[in-house]
């Protein structure tokens, strides 16, 4: 089988790392020599580090998409759309917001696709099979119809309009089904069909072995324009982006080009945060009552073990957030001229939380004292305010082409000459 340049040599329990597995299949439902009735581990990809050549990762370079990282990635079968290369904005002095938006389809999950979509063409399945509330739905629609695969997206009944209009663009079949039905019918769909499944089939978190790999170099990326942060702040609903930004500072460290990982902070919505509750008790995941709010994309039931490693890991921690700090930190990028969906604004609401103050050796200081972060920090914001709830529904009241009429409004709005 091709590799394209890839160094990946298999598939490692992160359960008990004693536990290899060869690199195909991908194993979609966790370890199998680990999990439990109540708890399944992941397993991660695994390479011959030793054999990668750090200096020629980060040497000047014209390919574009993922393959700029082949070597430490698994092999890239599928066909890319340019993903990644997304831009590193400075929004105030030390704090940079990593802008996910850029992607094909306007979110992070593209990463994660190209890696899953190439494992559905190396085991040559005739499509694709995901369980999403919307961004993952969507990009697995754009990569499967690239690599000329059926997709089927089983989805919630609450399906914002411009996200099924976008899933039925590439030509997906599209699902929309009770919440709790969602995993369920994956497995029946995966079972019965021969479909790849691109998701979690496993009663706590696993996902994908070769997603996460994909959200590795948003990492890369953070380090080739800004080097080592102080901390990343990730929006967080299973964990995976959240474990792939750490495990790409930790290959970064491992292969000697970067002298430390940062400190990784989760940033979940209130209505959920399983990940900062498995930290809570100290179990490798858990499970959580989903409240009623507004972040969708990361209003998760159930949390993973990645999750738990990246943050205890890194020395960071769990943040939990209300939709009110959400919101707020949506506002404030969006004045900063990046529109988010709410879920996206998760990270920057993470550094407000704990006061904000960043930048040069200050740290950054907030109610539960002082976080000690030395130098900037990196806010991910995930996806474009065109994935939100209610956008569409909003309606700019028509003025009279009269210059009165226009100047009221203007002044209302607060322009005066």
């Amino acid at each position: 089988m091709a590799t394209d340049g890839s160094l990946a040599t298999g598939q490692r329990s992160l359960g008990d790392p004693s536990l290899d597995y060869p690199l195909w299949p991908p194993l979609t439902a966790g370890c199998p020599g680990t999990g439990t009735a109540d708890v399944a581990y992941p397993v991660e990809v695994d390479y011959a580090y030793g054999k990668a050549d750090p200096a020629a990762l980060f040497a000047p370079s014209e390919v574009a998409g993922l393959e700029r990282w082949a070597p430490l990635l698994p092999p890239l079968l599928a066909p890319g759309l340019g993903e990644g290369g997304t831009p590193l904005v400075e929004l105030e002095p030390g704090v940079y917001v990593k802008d996910e938006s850029r992607n094909p389809t306007w979110s992070h999950k593209d990463r994660l696709n190209r890696c899953t979509t190439s494992a559905a063409v190396g085991v040559g399945a005739a499509g694709i099979a995901v369980a999403s509330s919307g961004n993952h739905g969507a990009s697995a629609a754009a990569y499967a119809a690239r690599a000329g695969l059926r997709c089927v997206v089983l989805t919630g009944p609450d399906l914002p309009p411009n996200v099924d209009a976008f899933l039925n663009a590439y030509g997906a079949v599209v699902l929309p089904v009770p919440w709790e039905a969602r995993w369920p019918l994956l497995r029946q769909v995966v079972d019965r069909l021969g479909l790849h499944p691109v998701s979690n089939l496993t009663t706590t978190h696993t996902g994908h072995a070769y997603g996460p790999e994909g959200y590795k170099t948003v990492a890369y990326e953070i380090f080739r324009d800004l080097g080592v942060p102080g901390a990343v702040f990730v929006p967080t609903g299973y964990g995976e982006l959240l474990f792939g930004v750490w495990k790409g500072f930790a290959e970064l460290h491992r292969l000697g080009l970067a002298e430390r990982v940062p400190r990784i902070y989760s940033c979940e919505s209130a209505s959920g945060a399983p990940l900062a509750s498995a930290l809570r008790q100290g179990l490798p995941a858990a499970r959580t009552a989903v409240a009623p709010g507004r972040a969708y994309s990361i209003a998760a039931p159930v949390g993973g073990y990645r999750g738990v490693l990246a943050v205890r890991g890194s020395g960071g921690r769990a943040l939990v957030l209300d939709d009110a700090q959400l919101t707020a930190a949506q506002g404030e990028l969006a004045r900063a001229g990046l529109w988010t969906e709410l879920s996206a604004a998760a990270g920057l609401a993470g550094l407000r939380s704990l006061g904000g103050a960043a930048g040069g050796s200050r740290g950054i200081e907030g109610a539960e004292g002082a976080e000690g972060i030395e130098g900037p920090v990196v806010c991910v914001s995930t996806s474009s305010g065109f994935k939100d709830l209610g956008v569409g529904s909003r309606r700019t009241e028509p003025v009279a082409p009269e210059w009165e009429a226009v100047h009221r409004r203007l002044q209302a709005a607060g322009i005066r000459g």
